[in-house]
């Protein structure tokens, strides 16, 4: 008897002397998944630019669907809130987007979905483009001309 409460005290203590680096390991890792998400839909924009002449009506212009794929489960950390909101790159003066993100008790993260060679703006239908914090969300990017090359970008799902 003494014996089984001894291995389920130990039990006990090295499960609570894990959970810190456990939770590091779930942050790292959702950090990391965030990023190559916001990488997948810079990709797309690219490849949308690239390829496509923009069209001054919204219907005939060009586009292409992107998937966000937000993580989740026992080795990602809980997400408060994911959006695409716009930014203004200081430098060149275009418009871009940015992949915004809390984790829960966390500040506020940005990670730039815009490639920094393209000659176009990127813009948000809306102020922001609330994203689902658990599972995907489908976007819409449409080459339009907007006094310029603009990818305008919907969430369609």
């Amino acid at each position: 008897m003494i014996r089984v409460v001894l291995t389920v005290a130990v039990a006990v203590a090295l499960l609570g002397a894990s959970m810190p680096a456990l939770e590091t390991a779930r942050t790292a890792t959702t950090v990391d998944r965030l990023d190559t998400e916001a990488e997948r839909v810079e990709r797309s924009i690219a490849s949308l630019t690239a390829g496509s002449v923009a069209a001054a009506e919204p219907s005939l212009a060009a586009r292409t669907t992107a998937t966000v794929r937000v993580p989740t489960g026992l080795t990602a950390a809980r997400i408060d809130r994911v959006a695409l909101v716009e930014t203004a790159d200081d430098r060149s003066g275009r418009r871009g987007v940015a992949l915004a993100y809390r984790l829960r008790g966390g500040p506020v993260q940005t990670v730039s979905v815009v490639p920094s060679v393209l000659a176009v703006d990127v813009d948000v239908v809306g102020d922001a483009l609330a994203l689902r914090t658990a599972g995907r969300s489908r976007l819409e990017l449409r080459l339009v001309d907007d006094g310029g090359p603009t990818v305008r970008i919907t969430r369609v799902g």
